[in-house]
């Protein structure tokens, strides 16, 4: 009688946690590519900053939500940017969007293919700059004093790049800009694409510029200089390696039956269509002076899935060089029949920097290792993730009133928040509750939920659950086993119960050596304001709005009214 009760108890647990449907996963539990699960970017460049790498890309997300995911991306649609950050190149945080059709006005008719850089000028005050394809016409730039995320405006009245300035013409498209700024603090920028010129030919399309910045780094100082770039298509990228100028840029489809007559070749062979090739010299404005390095990353087709062109922007981070790109690996994971919506991945890069020689590069899901552990001890944001299941996020029109602020601390989006219903998970990786172990827990939410977190398998019994029910943001407080939240863990936040129930942010205690008592299970209400990443209040108020983050299980969606 007692075995058969035991049974009984078994498998109605069984059952009962084998009911949860919990939201799919595209991405892949132990993939790192693409870097985000469920935002279509494209296109992209970054800039690290005090101890974080900010990325930066197209946000093929919005047209994707404008054509209700479905067809094709024709990009017209596309009028903002997305954010990402890390510091340890796995788990990222999402900043939202930069509304750069409203920061610039009519003159803006599209955000393409940022390129960002930032200094600190001799007042030693931080100036953050992109620089974005306007359509296929021009280039234009935002800045911000204040922070990598935000809050941006555009410094010109119109574009900075047109068509009838100085050395831009005869060129196809005026658009993919590629920036840097040189040790000696002056800026450069190059740009160009398109189909070869009337008097240009397929190895030489003749589209290809750069030009020197004024100080202000908002305008082209004197002419634009035509670069030698062969079978030049678009995607251009500067970088600054060994104190030379590196010019990277994807090639054109067209045949290479003219390659012999490249008298510069070397012992190149002729580059693949479409692949990402470069360039280096020590004198960008002299054409004669580039020196073509060949082919870095042939056409991956999507990892052997049938994408064509790419976007890469070469960064070096904590010591280690890495490439990012793009590609539709996310998009033939959902299978929902749209087609040309991209996703940002990153792979790590060889580099020699005395020779500016950089390894042929195989793409790949696999994506790169964490170079260090996340601190759960530190207040971290429920927008940060290695991988999801269940999360949409569904709202780029940035035009929202009488919402809360979002806790980021940043203009990108100002009222960037998580809506989490039954179902949806997170998951974050490297989590390092050390050898002491946690012996509390903090979530701050609003809402009615039930939040279970589970470590190292997203079905695992709850190792601690959170129970929540407020109408404003609050923080809630329980004490966990300190056995089960000990040393380098994966954690999953899964929602097992949701009604408007909204995640913000958590914070586990550590266990002290003198064995300080946890926090007793309570919540405290605690107003709405804006908060680092690292949980301390910002004072002001952001005069910019953004987006809401929705969180959906894998049997629907339901769009967050705004």
């Amino acid at each position: 009688m007692y075995k058969k009760s035991l049974l009984t108890a078994v498998l109605a647990a069984c059952l009962q946690l084998g009911a949860q449907t919990l939201g799919t996963d595209y991405k892949g539990l132990t993939n790192g590519n693409p870097i985000s699960p469920c935002v279509f970017c494209a296109d992209p460049t970054a800039i690290d900053y005090d101890g974080r790498l900010y990325v930066f890309g197209t946000n093929d997300h919005q047209q994707f939500i404008v054509n209700k995911k479905s067809g094709s991306n024709g990009y017209g649609n596309i009028k903002s940017l997305v954010v990402f950050s890390t510091d340890d190149m796995v788990n990222w945080t999402f900043h939202g969007t930069i509304d750069v059709g409203k920061i610039c006005g009519s003159w803006c008719g599209q955000s393409w293919a940022p390129s960002a850089v930032w200094r600190t000028t001799s007042a030693g005050r931080d100036e953050f700059f992109i620089y974005f394809a306007n359509g296929g016409g021009s280039v234009g730039v935002i800045k911000s004093t204040t922070s990598p995320v935000g809050p941006y405006r555009s410094p010109n009245n119109q574009a900075m790049i047109r068509h009838g300035m100085p050395g831009v013409d005869p060129c196809n498209w005026v658009f993919d800009p590629g920036a840097v700024i040189d040790p000696d603090g002056t800026g450069w920028i190059a740009f160009g694409g398109g189909d070869p010129q009337s008097t240009g030919s397929k190895l030489w399309p003749g589209n290809s510029r750069i030009a020197k910045l004024k100080p202000t780094l908002t305008a082209i100082d004197g002419s634009a200089v035509n670069m030698p770039a062969p079978y030049l298509f678009e995607a251009s990228e500067l970088n600054i390696i060994g104190g030379r100028f590196v010019y990277t840029y994807n090639t054109s489809w067209s045949d290479r039956n003219d390659w012999s007559s490249y008298t510069k070749r070397g012992s190149n062979p002729a580059p693949s269509s479409c692949s990402m090739c470069y360039m280096v010299t020590d004198t960008p404005l002299d054409p004669d002076s580039w020196e073509y390095r060949g082919e870095y990353v042939p056409n991956e087709g999507n990892f052997g899935m049938g994408w064509g062109n790419n976007h890469t922007h070469l960064h070096k981070f904590q010591d280690n060089y890495y490439l990012f790109y793009h590609s539709t690996v996310l998009e033939s994971a959902m299978n929902t029949g749209a087609s040309g919506f991209r996703s940002i991945g990153v792979n790590k890069a060889t580099v020699n920097e005395k020779t500016q020689t950089i390894s042929k590069m195989t793409l790949n899901k696999n994506g790169v290792t964490a170079i260090k552990n996340l601190n759960p001890y530190e207040m971290q944001q429920m927008e940060t993730m290695a991988t999801c299941g269940g999360v949409s996020y569904e709202d780029f029109s940035n035009i929202s009133t009488n919402t809360s602020i979002n806790t980021l601390g940043n203009d990108a989006s100002r009222n960037l928040q998580v809506k989490m219903n039954a179902g949806s998970w997170t998951q974050l990786r490297k989590v390092d509750f050390g050898t002491m172990g946690a012996v509390g827990f903090m979530l701050r939410a609003k809402g009615t939920g039930t939040l279970e977190i589970r470590l190292n398998n997203k079905t695992a019994s709850p190792a601690a659950t959170v129970e929540f029910s407020s109408a404003g943001y609050s923080n809630y407080n329980i004490e966990v086993d300190a056995e089960k939240f000990k040393n380098v863990k994966t954690v999953y936040f899964v929602v097992t119960e949701g009604t408007n129930a909204y995640l913000d942010a958590w914070q586990f205690t550590e266990m002290q050596p003198d064995a300080v008592a946890a926090p007793t299970d309570s919540h405290t209400r605690v107003s709405d304001g804006k908060y680092r990443l690292d949980g301390t209040v910002v004072k002001g108020q952001p005069s910019r709005k953004g987006i809401i983050v929705e969180r959906v299980n894998g049997r629907g969606r339901k769009r967050i009214v705004m």
